[in-house]
């Protein structure tokens, strides 16, 4: 197939080669919603890690730029909807692909689910402040809507609503990062950078929530058949949304650890550790409208979330793994509209019977989140083992490459081991109730899906050679390319 063809058709039906670099980039950039960790979670962090919290950022990049590698191995070389589900059943076969694509579209929906709950929570207190009291059901309902609306109507509108959402939002708290340290005489924090009452196990905890805060810097991977120039719009989108984001996080991690010290109150124990400093800074009004940021990149977040959970449902439908309809696309709009709309539909229910039941949005948003890192953390391990494999199988594999995919793993490893747990260990503690019975859940629901796929292959023997027929069909078509 000729690049010139390529360029005009898409095999799976969508827009073909839309996406400029800016917009694949707010793709990968709002599912990791960089607002969100230091207008919310940094605190929970800075508990951990201490002077140590900046450090526990760079580890973090650092980890992921490794995993970032290994992804680019396949994303410089094929593309397709199907995100990291094809590319680890390239490498390590059908079985490894198929648990991937149960591990994304968890990951995927319930960072969806996770965020749609902060929306109505943070809408529901902003609401409040001007006088509007409204039930968090209706908030879910309106989040879920929109979103759903935007993905199923246009890729373009989907990814220009989430490039300018993410960039308002990470303006104003580049600014007002900016403002709290010139409100500090723009001073270096020895207390930090000596990194004083630093423990190595508190970096290392710190670590396991920071890992989460990048988790979604891969989703770019989802619009192969919609970026422009997928083979190198791609990579850069996602190595760059990594290497952005956590210079932002190491920027703020220090700037917020620094404007705290020497305050009567804790960030450690602060929800809003922005608005507090704005305050100090005299800037309050900024920390308002960093609120109003922190509902759009929840928003955006959700959106982003759902457009990838889509596509893995809608390229393992056309392996035959789901109902054919969810591998249907739009004849005008050019998305994955069944599939958009049961991921929507997903993502609004279980907040929403959550709700019914009586759990408040914060513990949802706690439950969710945590959930929702069991499946990134799977495929970031498996990719990393998948592309040494892939590599070795077109006689491209340098030791360089094996090194990367083990300190892909090895870094993985630690937040792994974070939220699972060691009996007995200090640095390394079994979780509370009721999060020391997520991985179980997590172990249960893979289990069932590869179960499934077990049955499928049973009932129907050639569905394997379905996928790996259409697999490698995505990987001729662009080896004319010369990456190979």
């Amino acid at each position: 197939m000729t690049t010139e063809i390529r360029q005009h058709h898409s095999p799976h039906g969508l827009k073909k080669e839309c996406l400029p670099f800016g917009e694949v980039l707010g793709q990968s950039i709002a599912v990791i919603a960089p607002i969100t960790t230091p207008a919310a979670n940094l605190g929970l962090i800075f508990a951990l890690s201490g002077n140590g919290t900046w450090l526990s950022f760079l580890l973090g990049m650092i980890g992921l730029i490794f995993v970032s590698i290994n992804i680019n191995q396949f994303a410089s070389r094929s593309a397709s909807p199907g995100s990291l589900y094809t590319y680890i059943a390239k490498g390590l076969g059908p079985t490894a692909g198929v648990m991937c694509g149960w591990g994304l579209v968890l990951a995927y929906l319930f960072t969806g689910m996770s965020v749609l709950c902060g929306f109505a929570n943070f809408g529901q207190v902003l609401l409040s402040h001007i006088g509007i009291h409204t039930h968090i059901f209706t908030l879910l309902a309106i989040g879920a809507g929109i979103a759903w609306y935007a993905a199923y109507k246009d890729i373009e509108l989907s990814a220009k609503t989430l490039l300018l959402m993410e960039g308002l939002a990470t303006a104003l708290i580049v600014i007002l990062g900016l403002i709290v340290w010139a409100h500090k005489g723009f001073a270096i924090d020895t207390a930090q950078l000596s990194l004083q009452g630093t423990t190595p196990g508190g970096v290392a905890m710190g670590l396991v929530l920071v890992v989460f805060g990048f988790s979604g810097f891969e989703s770019a991977t989802s619009l192969g058949d919609e970026a422009k120039k997928p083979l190198s719009t791609i990579p850069k989108a996602v190595i760059g949304s990594t290497i952005m984001t956590g210079i932002l996080f190491i920027a703020m991690a220090y700037i917020e650890v620094l404007g705290f010290s020497g305050s009567s109150v804790a960030l450690a124990n602060h929800e809003n550790p922005l608005g507090f400093l704005a305050q100090q800074a005299g800037v309050g009004f900024l920390g308002s409208l960093i609120s109003v940021c922190a509902l759009l990149s929840f928003f955006a977040c959700l959106l982003g979330s759902i457009n990838p959970a889509a596509r893995v449902f809608f390229t393992m439908a056309h392996h035959g793994l789901f109902h054919a309809s969810l591998g249907e696309a739009h004849e005008s709009n050019k998305t994955p509209h069944i599939a958009v709309t049961m991921s929507s539909l997903i993502t609004f229910l279980i907040p929403a019977t959550m709700n019914v039941f009586g759990l408040k949005p914060f513990e949802s948003m706690a439950y969710l989140g945590t959930i929702c890192t069991y499946g990134f953390l799977l495929v970031y391990i498996l990719v990393s083992i998948a592309a040494p494999v892939y590599l070795y199988r077109l006689r491209k594999l340098r030791l360089m490459d094996v090194l990367f995919s083990v300190l892909g793993v090895g870094f993985m490893m630690i937040p792994v081991l974070g939220t699972v747990g060691i009996p007995g260990n200090s640095m390394f503690p079994v979780p509370e109730a009721p999060y020391n019975t997520f991985p179980y859940l997590f172990l249960l629901y893979l289990s069932a899906g590869c179960g499934w796929f077990m049955i499928q292959r049973l009932r129907y023997p050639k569905i394997v050679r379905r996928m790996e027929r259409s697999i490698e069909a995505i990987h001729v078509r662009y080896s004319d390319t010369g990456n190979f």
